[in-house]
């Protein structure tokens, strides 16, 4: 009896897999990698909350920039009287919610009549540009000292994280108040509401800069340990090039997060120096303002604090579930 013969040496080995899905071919590319950016977007498209916050900011900016347009579409003057549109007796907007109707579309101010809907759509150009301004001014200073402070420590770090300190005990509150009644109506070569925005934008972002300053300051203290950078010392990088090329990229996440975590207190804190009194000056409609004026009536005409108070409120919460959406899209260790 014959003994079975072997396999030839030289036999070809089907491909595996080969005729399993008709028409499908082999993946032979290289998996490609992702980008932190990437990867922070990805997980951004899945936050639906956080894209309806970012979808309503592009709104309020888009109303603020084209505010003369939408006005003119959909409403009247800011500054223009409409006092035969109010009862004489009441002073308040004849009907319900204020007079609201499809000239008006969000109602009257009680006494004169002005229409509340551009009111609110010109306030969003004060609140927006100094919360913007601030904001920018602040997150600059915080920045630049916070990584300064980290980077570098010893008596460096101790003379930046002291004077955080003294920012941070301020009165700042009633520094603005001194502040705006000791400057004259002309300054730095500005006058009327043109200085009034500069202080508030002077002392919101300038006196605001240690929040961020303090978060920034640790990040860099945790990152300047980090093995990339032992690496980029070890080549002969200098401190410049270890902060530019090294620290910066990787503080961007952290950074734009918190800038627009920052933004809403800074509408917040506009609209709160207005309501005092130290903000911009009347007519110039800002929400802060037409909220100090609800004040005055609103057991007989409540609808007048509803409106600007429900753009403070629509606007500050956009910005926080955009940023919170942010956070934790740029968190390593979300999932």
């Amino acid at each position: 009896m014959s003994a079975p013969h072997d396999a030839p040496a030289s036999a070809e080995v089907a491909a595996p897999d080969a005729d399993l899905t008709d028409g499908a071919e082999p993946a032979t590319g290289a998996i490609a990698g992702r980008s932190l950016t990437q990867i922070a977007w990805m997980r951004l498209r899945r936050d639906k909350v956080a894209l309806g916050g970012a979808a309503l900011i592009v709104v309020f900016i888009i109303a603020a920039i084209f505010a003369p347009v939408i006005v003119a579409l959909l409403g009247h003057p800011p500054n223009e009287y409409h006092q035969d549109l109010v009862n004489p007796d009441l002073q308040v907007p004849d009907g319900p919610f204020g007079g609201v109707s499809g000239d008006f579309l969000l109602g009257l101010e009680p006494v004169n009549g002005r229409d509340l809907f551009s009111r609110v759509v010109y306030g969003s150009q004060i609140s927006l540009l100094i919360a913007f301004l601030a904001t920018t001014l602040s997150v600059t200073i915080g920045v630049v000292l916070g990584v300064t402070a980290g980077f570098f420590g010893g008596w460096v770090d101790t003379l930046i994280s002291r004077t955080m300190d003294v920012f941070l005990a301020f009165p700042l509150l009633v520094f603005a108040i001194a502040l705006v009644g000791v400057v004259p109506e002309s300054a730095f070569g500005l006058t009327g509401n043109g200085l009034r925005i500069a202080l508030l934008v002077f002392i919101i972002g300038f006196f605001n800069w240690p929040y961020i300053g303090r978060i920034i300051r640790g990040q860099t203290l945790s990152l300047r340990e980090r093995e990339f950078v032992d690496a980029a010392r070890s080549l002969g990088a200098r401190s410049p090039y270890i902060l530019f090329r090294e620290l910066l990229p990787n503080l961007v996440a952290p950074i734009l997060v918190y800038f627009t975590l920052l933004i809403p207190s800074n509408i917040l804190f506009e609209a709160a120096l207005t309501f005092l009194g130290v903000g911009v000056r009347p007519p110039t409609p800002t929400w802060g303002g037409m909220l100090s004026d609800a004040t005055q009536w609103y057991q007989v005409d409540p609808w007048f604090m509803v409106v600007p108070g429900l753009a403070i409120f629509v606007t500050v919460l956009s910005f926080n579930l955009f940023g919170d959406g942010l956070r934790d899209a740029f968190d390593p260790r979300a999932r």
